[in-house]
């Protein structure tokens, strides 16, 4: 037996068995974990199996990379979506649109069906997040990054309004959380996945926020501030959910609150600072501008 081919086959196996085995892993795991129970021998097979996966799919990642860079520089769709800053703020743009805009009507109905200021605060909040953007789409979809300075600040100065008054719906969100004791309970495997989600989007909004400064647009760096602000939001959604779900009465009642009025408050400052200098910056910018204009005349 050739031990070094059998290694090979079992660390590096076909693609094609890859892929299956994630859907299996995650099927097992997810079974033994709801289901049938973490002592069971399913449960363990499952571990194992969700381990191996893991680790084969490891080993690919240097050559995962290595092709996907391969393909960005070959492909001349990949290349423009590389290059090309404004497609990128543009298609997030309308997709996050759209969603808010969706998400934002549904909870309105949820309000108006309940009965309660709730649904209608959030409603309200995530609406505003969707009018903010199709505010800048307005001007992407026009002009490039830095082609019309003044409107871009303008903009960026505008949502920074928008910000201070859209705080108000936030603190009734997190008044009802902590005044009305309303929370968010879900299945266990759903709040892993919510937290997940949240995370991640949290992650990758720091990151655009910090790496569309070098393109110095305003108005891609409001883009950004409201994907950031949306994060926060769902991280304040998601504390109230890890303490229902995962509540083991040994956190009373007042800990909770506590807990969800120390995230909610900082989420608020966090929301309320990025829109003082949002306004604060975007003032000093077009008085520069119009200082320049002035003495170039």
């Amino acid at each position: 037996m050739d031990f070094k081919k059998l290694g090979k086959a079992i660390l590096f196996p076909h693609i094609a068995i890859m892929l299956l085995l994630i859907p299996i892993a995650t099927v097992l795991l997810v079974c033994s974990m709801v289901f049938i129970g973490t002592e069971s021998p399913i449960a363990y097979v499952s571990y194992v199996l969700a381990a191996y996966t893991l680790t084969i799919w490891c080993f690919k990642l240097p050559r995962l990379i290595a092709y996907i860079k391969a393909f960005k520089n070959e492909n001349k769709y990949a290349r423009r979506w590389q290059d090309d800053a404004r497609l990128r703020v543009n298609s997030s743009l309308y997709g996050s649109l759209a969603w808010n805009a969706l998400y934002g009507l549904f909870q309105l109905w949820l309000g108006f069906f309940h009965h309660t200021f709730w649904f209608y605060s959030l409603g309200i909040y995530y609406i505003c997040l969707g009018v903010m953007r199709f505010f800048l789409l307005l001007h992407t979809r026009k002009y490039a990054p830095g082609e019309r300075m003044r409107s871009e600040l303008v903009r960026y100065r505008a949502c920074g309004w928008v910000f201070l008054l859209m705080n108000l719906a936030l603190t009734l969100i997190v008044f009802f959380m902590i005044y009305w004791n309303r929370t968010f309970e879900h299945h266990m495997i759903t709040a892993i996945a919510m937290a997940a989600y949240t995370f991640t989007s949290f992650t990758f909004a720091i990151i655009s926020v910090v790496k569309y400064k070098k393109y110095n647009s305003p108005v891609f760096s409001a883009a950004k501030a409201i994907s950031f602000a949306a994060a926060c939001v769902s991280m304040l959604t998601l504390t109230s959910t890890l303490l229902t779900t995962f509540s083991d009465e040994t956190m009373g009642v007042f800990e909770q609150k506590m807990m969800l009025g120390s995230v909610g408050g900082a989420v608020s400052v966090v929301v309320v600072a990025m829109a003082v200098r949002m306004i604060v910056k975007s003032t000093r910018k077009l008085k520069e501008l119009e200082s320049e204009i002035t003495h170039g005349a």
